[in-house]
């Protein structure tokens, strides 16, 4: 009988079988991952009860001080892993003078370095710091959820924190770097801590560990798990997140920079949501205007259903065929550039004729977010909320960095004075 079955994939470089949303077993090696099972006990404290997740350079282990009892989480460093991260945050923690109540709200979405701390392995010395812990990304609450949206006041709170927290790092003269709704968590609530590890597992679900599997059939060598751990979820959907629980962390300040003293030409920011100057302009060094391009992406998704530019399958040029529908002709030097230009638009930037899906700002607003929400039942934005909204954002998605508006200046916009602040105002 012929096996209708699929093998497992494998990639030239791979030595063992893809396990998902798991880490590849083959950085478990000197330099790369170092070995964490559930049971675990690190620095005498904290004993490792859930696995929250694992980055390129890290694993994050959900533990519990076993002192306080509480969860933390703790990021287990790749032996090869800069500790720039864990130096960003520390000194975005460190008080500043005559701070305003803007800026201590903007503090309040900066993760806390609880403790730092290496351990000593069989691939190297693996730096550690522990957080609290979030419960899900903003884009994982998205997904979860049947209509892909947040309550119209929830939505207005998240994007109102979000600004605040772009803003707080500016002023401390720091780009963030790779702002998407990946790197938003929404806050853990506190009475998860009081859960004892049997309701935790009641709650969330035990431990799920699929075994690693050489494609060679061979035994493990010695260094690699046996059993992959997969992330447990401790998020809900976004349509069921209330107001109380819209607390939001900014996370990874790993692409983080100082533009004051060093440059920094290259965007690793998703393609969708990366500013036009990072194509156009590659020999002029990124600053805080970057953020703001992707921060205004950031709170369209948040608002909406739809990202403002869809991201499947896209390649810069439908990305900027999509901008120039939405907000106008390139600066004139990037239009010269831009050598697939005539595919899609005359010399002066007017779509050519009988061009399908030419989309202006107002029509995207439209189809991925007033509709969707009435269709829904999540809220309308009524039309002077959503003038004032879309004024912001184009302040926002001017293409020319220094024509942009500031963090502080779209935290001063009307539609962040009468719409967000009094959302975020709201929350306990």
């Amino acid at each position: 009988m012929v096996s209708t079955s699929t093998p497992p994939k494998r990639f030239p470089e791979n030595e063992y079988v893809y396990i998902e949303d798991v880490e590849s077993m083959e950085q478990y090696r000197p330099g790369g991952y170092h070995l964490v099972s559930i049971g675990d006990k690190l620095q005498d404290r904290y004993r490792v009860v859930h696995k929250l997740g694992h980055g390129g350079y890290s694993t994050t282990w959900l533990a519990r001080e076993e002192r306080s009892q509480k969860l933390v989480a703790i990021k287990v460093g790749t032996a090869k892993s800069n500790p720039y991260e864990v130096n960003v945050l520390s000194a975005l923690a460190t008080p500043a003078q005559d701070t305003t109540p803007r800026e201590r709200y903007g503090r309040d979405t900066m993760p806390s370095i609880l403790d730092r701390f290496d351990i000593k392995g069989r691939n190297g010395i693996h730096p550690c710091y522990v957080m609290a812990p979030g419960q899900a990304s903003v884009s994982e609450a998205l997904e979860a959820s049947d209509s892909v949206m947040f309550e119209l006041d929830v939505a207005r709170a998240l994007v109102a924190q979000l600004a605040l927290a772009v803003a707080f790092i500016h002023s401390r003269g720091m780009v963030h770097g790779d702002i998407h709704l990946g790197n938003v968590l929404l806050k853990l609530a506190p009475e998860v801590d009081q859960l004892s590890d049997e309701q935790l597992y009641d709650k969330y679900g035990w431990p799920t560990m699929q075994p690693v599997v050489r494609f060679d059939g061979q035994e493990l060598p010695p260094g690699i798990p046996t059993h992959g751990t997969v992330p447990v979820w401790l998020g809900k959907p976004s349509d069921e997140v209330r107001l109380p629980e819209a607390k939001i962390l900014l996370i990874d300040f790993g692409e983080a920079f100082e533009p004051a003293r060093k440059e920094k030409y290259v965007s690793h920011t998703p393609l969708c949501t990366r500013p036009p100057e990072a194509h156009f302009e590659p020999s002029k060094a990124l600053s805080f205007p970057s953020d703001v391009w992707s921060l205004a992406c950031a709170i369209w998704s948040i608002l909406g259903q739809r990202p403002l530019f869809d991201p499947w399958l896209a390649n810069i040029d439908d990305l900027t065929r999509w901008q120039v529908d939405a907000f106008g002709i390139l600066p004139p030097e990037w239009w010269l550039l831009w050598e697939d230009r005539g595919k899609w638009f005359d010399d002066n930037g007017v779509p050519l004729e009988n061009r399908e899906g030419v989309f202006s700002l107002g029509d995207r607003f439209r189809f991925s977010t007033q509709e969707p929400r009435q269709k829904e039942g999540m809220g309308v934005f009524e039309q002077d909320e959503e003038e004032a909204l879309l004024a912001m954002l184009q302040s926002m998605l001017t293409y020319k960095p220094g024509d942009r508006s500031t963090a502080s200046e779209v935290l001063d916009s009307e539609w962040m004075r009468k719409w967000a602040m009094p959302a975020h105002e709201k929350i306990p």
